[in-house]
């Protein structure tokens, strides 16, 4: 073979019909045009997606623990009796207890009694009465004496119900003052219901 001309097929090969394409729908060809933005529209969803997983499978932080109960973070301390003229000792034994909130939200009283019949309680300031955290305030507590019989001779622990509430409960406590309140408390009774029975 020499010569310049076009190629012609050799022995047993045959020229192959290549395919014509088929005609293509609307939504097709609509494809081609924008196959870029398609593609990268399901990109970002693919994205989205596993971010949205994966900001909802991640690791939930524990929740803050509740707050204490009231009576877990309240201290009720005698502190001494409130000493004045006569006619304030005829009145009533008043004495002076430090209520103190170690932690957690303020805490409220709302009640102060004692459990004898023969006493009544009145407080300064009166209850309710709110106290923050970390901090003390002083009350006076001033027993008046109403019937000697029922009143207590000689108590051995007597102690002061409260009524405490906080934002998690509303709790009512007794707290034991200890000894000396015994004592000074048993002076008072015996003076208030000697002077009584004159």
């Amino acid at each position: 073979m020499s010569g310049v001309g076009p190629v012609e097929p050799g022995e047993d090969t045959h020229v192959r019909d290549v395919p014509q394409p088929r005609p293509r729908g609307p939504l097709a060809l609509r494809y081609d045009r924008h196959r870029r933005t398609v593609l990268a529209s399901a990109a970002a969803l693919v994205v989205l997606s596993g971010g949205g997983y994966l900001y909802t499978s991640r690791p939930q932080p524990r929740p803050a623990p509740p707050p204490p109960y009231p009576s877990q973070a309240v201290d009720l301390v005698y502190v001494a009796p409130v000493t004045g003229s006569p006619s304030t000792r005829a009145a009533g034994y008043s004495f002076t207890v430090l209520l103190s909130v170690r932690s957690g939200p303020p805490v409220t009283v709302t009640r102060l009694t004692q459990p004898y019949d023969g006493l009544s309680v009145t407080t300064s300031p009166a209850a309710p009465f709110q106290t923050n955290s970390h901090s003390a305030r002083k009350i006076v507590v001033t027993l008046r004496v109403t019937e000697c019989e029922k009143a207590p001779r000689n108590p051995g622990l007597p102690f002061l119900d409260v009524t405490l509430r906080n934002v998690r409960a509303i709790e009512a406590h007794s707290f034991i003052l200890g000894s000396r309140y015994a004592q000074d408390l048993s002076q008072a009774l015996e003076v208030a219901c000697s002077n009584d029975s004159r």
